[in-house]
């Protein structure tokens, strides 16, 4: 039970997941019985071609779920569903044309809008070029040919648009809540899962450390200047940071005027040196009506008996530390 609702949770919040195993589903249970029919009337090409692609079905479902890579799986089928639809349209001809209309939604749901387009056209270029060297088997006539040309065509106009449509709004909504609509950091929910993701992955002996980031007297410039200019501080500050660190760093608004970096492969020195230079950094190049703003830091590594809270509980006391120091100044050892 405890598997069929943890089952149930992966195709709930893995949309390309759930994609990908409803339409398998979809395709066992209608291939199957004209699989064996076809074998059963002796139609061995067809019935080889409707076998290979079951079977490559089971296959690519079983993959996504083991690896939860959906893109590979998607693009196999993708290609295989294409090949067979050709082959089947080549042997059956007419009444091969139905299973043409279906692909073309298969594809669209499976892999990218362009790469959907693509394998449509390819198999639209290998049934003409098939029918120029041996007319009439496909086609009965070049009109019969072109009507099927016309309408795939518009089907897959018309789902390209609607998939493209689709897929930009379901990027911009994951962006929407992965990050801070103000700075483009990632936000707090994010940070929790990276930061726990960080205390299981420390079980194969990688380092990490943490950097808690907090502006100082953050308020006065709201207070004194308007929001809008504590705002523009705000993202200017996320802009310096962001080219300062490599591209597996990670950096969260923690709230407010309060900024989180997660540092993958980083040990007590190297935190030293990236929390020395982002405090002389920002003195130095962020600047708000009132002059120079600083930044004070606390900074902890990941150690073997830290749960996410404990560590990033570490970091605040140092950073606490730090402005008790006097502000713009890190603290990252006890």
């Amino acid at each position: 039970m405890h598997m069929l609702n943890q089952a149930i949770k992966r195709l709930r919040y893995n949309f390309q997941l759930s994609i990908i195993t409803f339409m398998g589903a979809f395709g066992i249970f209608s291939l199957t019985p004209y699989a064996i029919y076809r074998a059963y009337h002796a139609n061995y090409t067809v019935a080889i071609a409707d076998s290979f692609a079951i079977f490559s079905i089971i296959i690519a479902v079983i993959y996504a779920w083991i690896t939860n890579n959906t893109v590979r799986p998607g693009l196999y089928l993708s290609i295989v569903f294409s090949a067979t639809a050709a082959i089947v349209t080549i042997n059956l001809g007419i009444n091969g044309f139905f299973w043409v209309y279906p692909l073309i939604l298969f594809n669209f749901f499976m892999v990218s809008p362009g790469r959907a387009l693509l394998a449509m056209l390819a198999v639209l270029s290998t049934l003409v070029i098939y029918n120029i060297f041996k007319p009439d088997v496909i086609f009965s006539d070049n009109y019969q040919m072109t009507s099927f040309l016309v309408t795939c065509l518009l089907a897959s106009i018309l789902s390209f648009v609607f998939a493209y449509r689709t897929q930009h709004q379901r990027d911009r909504l994951q962006q929407l809540a992965a990050n801070d609509p103000l700075t483009g950091a990632y936000n707090r929910r994010v940070m929790t899962k990276e930061l726990h993701r960080a205390t299981l992955d420390r079980r194969s002996g990688r380092a990490y450390s943490l950097i808690i980031m907090d502006l100082d007297h953050f308020k006065h410039i709201n207070d004194s200047f308007g929001h809008a200019i504590g705002d523009q501080v705000l993202i200017d500050f996320v802009s310096i940071i962001q080219t300062m660190v490599r591209e597996n760093d990670m950096l969260f608004r923690h709230g407010g005027e309060e900024f989180a970096l997660l540092l993958p492969d980083t040990h007590q020195q190297g935190l030293l040196t990236i929390a020395e230079a982002i405090q002389k950094t920002i003195f130095s190049k962020l600047i708000s009506p009132a002059g120079a703003v600083s930044v004070s830091i606390g900074g902890a590594t990941l150690t073997a008996s830290d749960n996410w809270e404990e560590w990033i509980h570490r970091a605040d006391k140092r950073l606490y530390v730090a402005k008790k120091m006097g502000r713009n100044c890190y603290k990252v050892t006890d």
